[in-house]
């Protein structure tokens, strides 16, 4: 109760300091994350009911098995979390906006207490967040929604496992708790980039070591297959962004750039669709259209991963020692980190 009282005493307090925008989204926030604590059920409880299907019966049982593997064998700190569940009705538990200028990939930023400043809004219905959409379409801005199936409170709440953990695969489920549960032991508010890479790497070893204590050829397989698409994803969303980069910092009439861009953004969809369709199939349905908002959030979330990956491999593996020396370099000047994970 403790840490559920000081999250809204935090909320609370800043509803006096901004505006009315900012109010009534801090108020969307606090009473969505509410919402999930007063559904949340214990797992023995979800498990000793019989109205219970198998397939959430196996999720629970695999986030559980994966939580305790964490804990244990990755030693990663125990805040609580993924003890109870959430059945959401819902495919998504947030859905984020994010939003950029019609002539660049820097994301527009939003600052709030605890997280600091980041570069999207997290909406807990989605009418809200299409809301926000259009309002900022409104204002000349390129605009993202993106459905969230799980996140972080940062160890300040307990969170529950959500059934939109389990829509997906076994091991982006395995990936996931690993991911969240990393999350607390180390965030710099106002530098995504960091958390988010320091997160992706503690993901990607625990993954490794989950395949080779439990693995089954299986999920290796799966595994393997659904990291060489987000590479492949990756890389093309990063051609883009390059093309994109290159002609707005030519000197230009912006009817032109509108021209360019518009072509760039056509081949784009046309390789996204092409390559959709080599994953599922020729009926697959065409790839959505890229802008500056969905180019600028490909970006956010693994840039320093060969950083930390680097310290990972001086202190040979052992999670909890990578941790404290990543939040050495956490304490550092922002461009000074990546050369003291480089051990510069």
């Amino acid at each position: 109760m403790r840490r559920r009282s000081l999250f809204l005493l935090a909320v609370a307090s800043v509803l006096f300091l901004t505006s009315c925008d900012t109010a009534r989204y801090l108020w969307q926030a606090a009473g969505g994350q509410l919402s999930l604590l007063r559904n949340a059920r214990p797992i023995p409880e979800v498990l000793a009911n019989p109205g219970t299907s198998p397939e959430v019966r196996r999720k629970l049982a695999l986030a559980q098995q994966v939580r305790q593997f964490a804990l244990t064998e990755l030693r990663l700190p125990d805040h609580g979390a993924f003890r109870s569940f959430v059945d959401l009705g819902r495919p998504y538990v947030v859905w984020n906006v994010f939003s950029a200028p019609e002539f660049s990939l820097e994301l527009r930023t939003r600052c709030f207490p605890v997280v600091g400043c980041v570069a999207y809004q997290g909406f807990f219905r989605e009418a809200d967040a299409r809301q926000e959409e259009q309002k900022r379409r409104a204002n000349g801005d390129d605009v993202m929604v993106g459905g969230v199936s799980a996140y972080s409170t940062l160890g300040y709440l307990k969170d529950p496992v959500l059934s939109s953990m389990f829509t997906n695969s076994d091991a982006w489920l395995v990936r996931t708790i690993i991911h969240e549960l990393s999350h607390p032991a180390l965030y710099v508010a106002g530098d995504t980039v960091f958390s988010e890479s320091y997160a992706t790497t503690v993901e990607n070893e625990g993954m490794k070591r989950w395949l080779e204590r439990y693995g089954t050829p299986e999920l290796a397989a799966q595994d393997a297959v659904e990291r060489q698409r987000n590479e492949q994803w990756q890389a093309l969303s990063l051609g883009g962004r390059r093309q994109l980069a290159e002609l707005y910092a030519q000197s230009l009439p912006e009817a032109q750039k509108r021209q360019r861009k518009a072509t760039i953004l056509d081949d784009l969809q046309s390789r996204a669709t092409a390559l959709r369709r080599e994953w599922f199939g020729p009926e697959a349905s065409p790839a959505a259209r890229q802008n500056n908002a969905s180019l600028g959030a490909v970006a956010a979330y693994a840039d320093l991963v060969p950083d930390f990956e680097t310290l990972l491999a001086r202190v040979q593996g052992d999670i909890p020692n990578f941790i404290q020396e990543a939040e050495k370099c956490a304490r550092k000047p922002k461009d000074e980190r990546v050369a003291c994970l480089q051990g510069k």
